[in-house]
């Protein structure tokens, strides 16, 4: 995969999915995307995932969008709700029809567990049952995408060089889900693309991800993008931070400038402990200003104060 020209400007993005109040694992990919976006005086996009509706908590989209005014992080545009696009995830779905690589699949989750040859990191690789066609007497449920036999390349911003061979690391992966949902891999990448994202910021969680994503780029004939995976903050027990962390939630109490000072930490980056008590625009002018990314560092860690 090609780097971005330096003469591009610079899209980043932060796509939050309103399942609860910003925490500060969020945080981090926000802090990372917005000073590595602004310090080159790119554009900075906010999208909300609220694609995978039974998970989405109400009225969590505007607490997070509010905390991150507070933070004094100003976004580019309007806000994406990927809840109000399902007519452009389905139109990449038909491309991907019409070029023969989607097929539907009969198998349930359960089935595709008995049958896998193995679970890999993102759980069962599923076998090729219905890639040649429905077996009898059974119905389509989701839609799968064929995957190739070659190795998906790309190089990442803090892990390096990355690939994976996705037939034996996921098989042929899920675009429309049985409940009619379409898929996070399909709805990122066209949302990405269509955004004019060329700079992607996340969590190191979703490294195993990317692959699958640049192989749909690929398909559809996008772009691809810069990737850069942030180390993942962990909680007290040593998973990801996430809702159930509650302590985590980033507070606005402070307008948020204890929490980007944290981050900035947690990132490796050389705050002063001076900037503790300033405000938040302060703290984050100084990540803009100062971020390095090479600093950053592999390693996901707990978060402490």
């Amino acid at each position: 995969m090609m780097s971005l020209h330096k003469k591009t400007p610079v899209v980043g993005r932060f796509a939050p999915s309103p399942t609860g109040p910003l925490h500060f694992g969020s945080l981090v990919a926000a802090v990372g995307s917005y000073c590595l976006a602004r310090q080159v005086g790119g554009r900075w996009l906010v999208r909300i995932e609220d694609l995978d509706t039974p998970r989405v908590v109400p009225g969590a989209a505007d607490h997070i969008l509010r905390t991150l005014e507070s933070c004094g992080m100003t976004w580019d545009g309007p806000v994406l709700y990927q809840s109000r696009r399902t007519d452009r995830y389905q139109a990449a779905l038909e491309q991907l029809q019409r070029a023969g690589l989607i097929f539907a699949c009969g198998c349930s989750r359960k089935e595709v567990l008995a049958s896998a040859p193995h679970v890999g990191e993102e759980g069962p690789i599923y076998p090729g049952t219905c890639r040649t066609g429905l077996g009898e007497g059974r119905r389509p449920r989701s839609l799968r995408i064929r995957v190739p036999q070659d190795q998906v390349c790309f190089i990442d911003g803090v892990f390096g060089s990355q690939e994976q061979r996705l037939e034996s690391v996921v098989g042929d992966f899920v675009l429309r889900r049985a409940d009619g949902l379409f898929a996070y891999q399909l709805a990122v990448v066209v949302d990405d693309a269509e955004s004019g994202v060329n700079q992607v910021v996340r969590g190191s969680d979703l490294l195993t991800s990317t692959p699958r994503q640049v192989f749909l780029q690929a398909s559809l004939g996008y772009p691809y993008p810069e990737y850069v995976h942030l180390p993942l903050a962990l909680g007290p027990d040593d998973e990801k931070v996430s809702k159930r962390h509650g302590a985590l939630a980033v507070s606005a109490d402070d307008g948020g400038a204890k929490d980007l000072w944290r981050v900035l930490r947690f990132l490796n980056q050389p705050v002063p402990d001076g900037l503790q008590k300033a405000c938040a625009a302060e703290v984050l002018a100084w990540g803009v200003e100062n971020f390095a990314l090479e600093r950053v560092g592999t390693r996901s860690r707990q978060v402490v104060d």
